[in-house]
């Protein structure tokens, strides 16, 4: 596993710098291109090299649903996005960027296909059918029939977690979530993390929907909400808090220490992720590793079948792994 020495040379940074930027200190004063820099390399240390034979040369245009500083606030699409430009630079295709507002600018390209990081509206897609019908969505499948995706299973993943809690004697488990809408502010996204924790402890008699929290998938909404639960539920707070990202539980684990509260004594808390920060934050986040620079190496992968001539849809689902360190038993 890297360390923050080997990131901070490789990102020319010090060392305090870097674990002060891995653990979203507020206090730290630098600007979103040294974060970028940091966040980038802790990623793509955690990499497997590998060599690649090369196919042909061409472009492969890369849509991002998340800005740059959104991607600071939930690493899990600059993961994919890194998984998606090494594996397309492996094969010789180069990648160009863009957001879903450059719509047009893409229009005016040659490309070869393009990949769609995110979730995307019915009317988006149909602009980037304009444009090719080489296309392949990740971490979103929104018509399996007729597109490529590659996706994980986050149904499995939130039951994984509660079994986790479950078979450690927790029965007072509580949830810190995010909601998303379209970009193009369409309609907001169900989220299959907080449909099946729902529905998952409901069946066994567990539910008690005032554990549940509900805001933005990032650090600071992570420690507000947490905040709130503590607030709201005192010394009856739950044991076992499953956050549907690293990011908010990183932002969970602060205001549990903030408040003196021993993690994982007395509460229990696992994400999902694996992001880098996951490692290097205190104490060290149990979560559910999702392959990120597999979705994207696989996104790419996929591409490639296309182009070269596949018609049939392939819908591929990434395994993940529970992953236990020092925030829960």
């Amino acid at each position: 596993m890297a360390t923050i020495k080997d990131i901070a040379e490789l990102a020319g940074v010090s060392i305090a710098t870097v674990s002060r930027v891995l653990n979203y200190d507020s206090t730290l004063s630098v600007g979103d291109e040294t974060k970028k820099r940091i966040f980038e390399v802790a990623e793509q240390l955690s990499y497997k090299k590998k060599q690649a034979r090369k196919l042909e040369t061409g472009k492969i245009a890369l849509i991002q649903w998340y800005t740059e500083k959104e991607e600071l606030e939930d690493l899990y699409y600059m993961s994919i996005r890194l998984g998606v430009e090494n594996q397309a630079r492996q094969l010789g295709f180069s990648v160009d960027k863009y957001f879903q507002d450059n719509f047009e600018n893409l229009k005016q390209d040659e490309i070869h296909g393009l990949i769609a990081i995110g979730k995307f509206s019915d009317k988006q897609i149909k602009e980037m059918l304009s444009i090719t019908n080489n296309i392949v969505f990740v971490d979103t499948s929104p018509d399996e029939e007729q597109f490529d995706s590659v996706v994980t299973d986050f149904e499995k993943v939130t039951k994984k977690v509660i079994d986790h809690f479950l078979e450690s004697g927790h029965v007072n488990i509580g949830y810190i979530g995010g909601r998303e809408g379209f970009k193009d502010q369409t309609s907001l996204i169900e989220d299959p993390r907080e449909v099946t924790f729902k529905v998952y402890l409901e069946g066994r008699g567990l539910l008690n929907e005032a554990f549940m929290y509900v805001g933005a998938f990032t650090v600071h909404d992570g420690h507000s909400l947490m905040k709130k639960a503590i607030q709201e539920h005192g010394e009856n707070l739950p044991t076992a808090f499953f956050a549907a990202n690293d990011s908010l539980a990183v932002g969970a684990l602060r205001a549990l220490l903030e408040e003196g509260i021993s993690v994982p004594s007395r509460v229990n808390i696992i994400g999902v992720n694996d992001i880098s920060i996951s490692k290097y934050v205190f104490p060290s986040l149990s979560t559910v590793k999702v392959y990120t620079e597999l979705m994207g190496e696989t996104a790419v992968n996929t591409l490639v079948e296309r182009i070269q001539g596949r018609k049939t849809a392939k819908k591929i689902t990434i395994t993940t792994q529970l992953i236990i360190r020092d925030s829960s038993s």
